[in-house]
């Protein structure tokens, strides 16, 4: 797998979600940038909820008003990640932002929830060479994620949708459902006003 005549730099191939090698200074900058913001956020005291967000504002690049992060939190970059108001996330969130992570308003999400956007290739010979790529995940307003649910690369899920625990997301879902298992399917609608 090569790229001749592909001058752009490895981060501007890994947004636009080509192929690229994550093993770049730059992104390796952008990577211990994260790290260290990670770490304080993880090591501030919940008595000093000013820091987290300050820290939360530096770290990501949005963050709506009265959305709340329960350490521990674990990024890629942080900056592909935009969260709009009144969001949860509980303990553990794992939210690798090599492409966008958008998360809409009033989204629960509970423990140990992994949003994982990279991928890998199929083909050993560019997997070895340590090419990889990755793919958007869009999560809806008024969406739960229930603990341990993992969301995979390329998957958007619509408004007030439920996702059980432990469910595996490997493509969209629609607005309004609930879905379980691995990998997710849908076993119900949900009628907005209905219990």
């Amino acid at each position: 797998m090569t790229f001749d005549g592909d001058d752009r730099s490895m981060r501007e191939r890994m947004l636009a979600g080509d192929p690229y090698i994550a093993d770049d200074p730059e992104l390796a900058e952008r990577s211990l940038r994260a790290m260290d913001l990670m770490d304080a956020f993880n090591t501030t005291s919940a008595r000093d909820p000013q820091e987290r967000r300050r820290l939360l504002t530096e770290l990501l690049g949005a963050i709506g008003e009265g959305t709340e992060i329960r350490p521990p939190l674990r990024v890629d970059y942080g900056s592909h990640i935009r969260i709009g108001a009144r969001s949860f996330a509980n303990f553990g969130l794992v939210a690798l932002d090599v492409a966008p992570i958008t998360i809409g308003d009033d989204v629960q999400i509970g423990t140990n929830v992994q949003l994982l956007t990279p991928t890998h290739p199929v083909d050993p010979a560019p997997r070895r060479a340590k090419w990889e790529a990755a793919a958007p995940i869009t999560i809806g307003d008024n969406v739960w994620l229930g603990s341990g649910a993992i969301v995979l690369a390329g998957v958007a899920i619509g408004e007030n949708t439920v996702v059980g625990a432990g469910a595996v997301v490997t493509r969209d879902l629609p607005a309004n459902v609930v879905a379980v298992g691995n990998p997710a399917r849908v076993i119900r609608t949900i009628e907005p006003g209905t219990a």
